[in-house]
């Protein structure tokens, strides 16, 4: 379950002065995930710039967490340490990124181009560093509702901050959140499949797999 600390906001968005609590406590997290629930305000740039230059261990950008880095890639270009990047479509586009009609060779373009592992979500998700990559063959079309990629992410981070490498733990996430998709979709039907079905359905789907 979640630990809860307080940040400084300023009309119910994050402030910058945040930060200094933010980067006090960055030096005994195994993993940092920066972006759902957030907002594209100067306040979330600040502290995604911020985590991007502080942070030692692995860090998942997702949401707006990558909308705000549009037009201003250099944190990531800057960074030492392990990024992944999970945009759908468009913020794969605000990141740089142009789509073809190999969406794998589009995502290593980009992977190589930020120095990060992308995971590329959509029919068929794809995670690559730039030189190997995976497809994703589970998932259906109920999960593509609001905050699904909110779990997609959790599962991520909570991986990268077990220890597993950051490619490995991108394509192993995106299989158990989409597998765990498919339980639920044999179960209830993929109409009003909800992110709170899939997050229920993972312990089961672990034991069952």
């Amino acid at each position: 379950e979640p630990v809860v600390f307080p940040l400084a906001a300023e009309g119910g968005c994050l402030s910058p002065s945040a930060i200094p609590e933010i980067v006090r406590r960055l030096p005994v997290c195994d993993a940092c995930l920066v972006g759902p629930g957030l907002d594209r305000t100067p306040g979330t740039r600040a502290v995604v710039e911020a985590v991007l230059r502080e942070a030692r261990c692995p860090v998942v950008l997702d949401a707006d967490g990558l909308n705000v880095l549009e037009g201003h890639l250099e944190p990531l270009g800057a960074r030492r340490f392990p990024t992944v990047l999970t945009p759908h479509d468009g913020e794969f586009r605000r990141l740089g990124g142009t789509i073809g009609p190999d969406r794998m060779a589009s995502a290593a373009a980009l992977a190589r181009n930020l120095g990060a592992v992308v995971l590329l979500k959509g029919h068929r998700t794809v995670v690559t560093d730039g030189t190997q990559g995976y497809e994703n063959h589970t998932g259906n079309p109920g999960m593509a509702t609001g905050g699904s990629g909110d779990v997609l992410a959790g599962l991520l981070v909570s991986l990268l901050g077990q220890g597993l490498p950051p490619l490995e733990a991108a394509a192993c996430a995106a299989w158990i959140h989409r597998a765990a998709g498919d339980l639920c979709a044999e179960t209830w039907g993929q109409y009003g499949l909800t992110p709170s079905d899939m997050i229920e359905a993972l312990p089961q789907f672990l034991k069952k797999g």
